[in-house]
């Protein structure tokens, strides 16, 4: 597979310099319809794929849909319409096929597999958000392939219409992707549904999402699919807005991923420059600072070298808040340096202050992240 694609003759593509890539993989694509199986060869194919782009030295986190739709069958749950409950047991039957047709794809290609299941609001509760942002780097580091679904079996309001399209989004938004790629049984965006229209024109490259861009989202695909062009608009939002590339691409055939690297039709979807900062932004001036940690001369020298704030260089930690509050770092003058996301509560973060990282784990009885606020977390101010 290649470094570079053109998409329809356009010129290179955001995938070019994507070194993190999410990939959303819908029910429709992943199970056979009429015997309600995976398919096999298929998802053989993507692992092969996502080995490649893991041989380039690329990261790849995969957010695939189809537990309901492999146990439907199962459970004699033929008809178009479940009640909620009835989803929810599906899940329940059905995650556990999804997760081990995975884990054999992958595991053909040397490569674990490991399975997460999320809900919206771990993307929008902070304390949720830090936490599986911290694990999926942590099994990124680890090499693995995270496998992400939605819980189905336990939310409520979150099974509807597109989800999985909103969670893709939320996870690039989460682990700062590059690039947010959602398969589909259609090659990108055109200006009308060309199944109806045939005068519809493709639209290889969208840099801003209008409103009239949202206007020519459609109706949901009929099938096992809970996915729509509104849906995935609505993702291409989320994802810009967060400084994420993302593109609609046709997943039906044999190695998509290849297909899309050697020019495969598809819609890209830019992110302006500015977005990358809108979060730091939000940090800087939107959250109110609920406690404040003071540092040594060190730590400020540190930060401004574009470090994590290690609790070896807080000097005291003032305020009460909880993991994932809003701190303000301050120096001994009370000069104020940076805001950021603290990665404890006061009451532990007091405990580790002045210590050193390898220490937390004596300290606290239980092995935390080595940093106060980490670097992502966390915004300098100006001088």
């Amino acid at each position: 597979m290649s470094a570079a694609a053109p998409c329809s003759g356009s010129g290179p593509t955001p995938w070019a310099q994507a070194r993190r890539i999410v990939i959303k993989i819908g029910s429709a694509l992943l199970v056979e319809a009429e015997r309600a199986e995976p398919r096999a060869a298929w998802l053989a194919s993507v692992a092969e794929d996502i080995a490649a782009l893991r041989a380039q030295g690329r990261e790849v986190i995969v957010v695939s849909s189809g537990a309901v739709a492999l146990a439907r069958r199962t459970l004699g749950l033929t008809g178009r319409t479940l009640r909620l409950e009835q989803k929810q047991a599906a899940a329940a039957v059905g995650q556990i096929r999804l997760a081990g047709a995975w884990d054999t794809a992958l595991a053909a290609q040397g490569l674990r597999a490991a399975q997460l299941l999320l809900t919206l609001e771990d993307s929008e509760d902070r304390r949720r958000y830090l936490n599986a942002r911290a694990t999926l780097g942590t099994l990124l580091e680890l090499g693995c392939v995270p496998v992400i679904n939605e819980n189905d079996t336990v939310a409520t309001a979150e099974i509807r219409f597109g989800d999985n399209d909103r969670l893709a989004a939320r996870v690039a938004e989460m682990v700062q992707a590059d690039a947010l790629v959602l398969f589909s049984d259609i090659d990108g965006l055109y200006t009308a549904d060309p199944r109806r229209d045939p005068t519809a024109t493709h639209l290889p490259v969208v840099e801003r999402i209008t409103d009239d861009i949202m206007a020519m989202g459609g109706e949901p695909p009929p099938g096992y699919s809970s996915g729509g062009m509104r849906t995935k608009l609505i993702a291409a939002r989320i994802a810009t807005g967060a400084g994420c590339a993302m593109a609609i691409a046709k997943g039906e055939a044999m190695h998509p991923l290849r297909a899309l690297e050697e020019g495969a039709r598809c819609t890209w979807f830019l992110a302006p420059p500015e977005a990358r900062t809108a979060r730091k932004r939000w940090i800087a001036g939107s959250l109110a600072p609920l406690g404040t940690l003071v540092v040594d001369e060190g730590a400020v020298g540190a930060l401004r070298r574009g470090s994590s704030l290690l609790p070896a260089g807080v000097r005291e930690v003032r305020g009460e808040f909880l993991r994932g509050d809003p701190l303000s770092v301050r120096d001994a003058t009370g000069r104020e340096w940076a805001r950021g996301l603290s990665a404890y509560d006061a009451a532990d973060a007091r405990r580790i202050a002045g210590h050193r990282s390898a220490e937390i784990e004596a300290i606290l009885g239980w092995r935390g992240r080595d940093e106060i606020i980490h670097r992502d977390d966390l915004v300098l101010l100006e001088e």
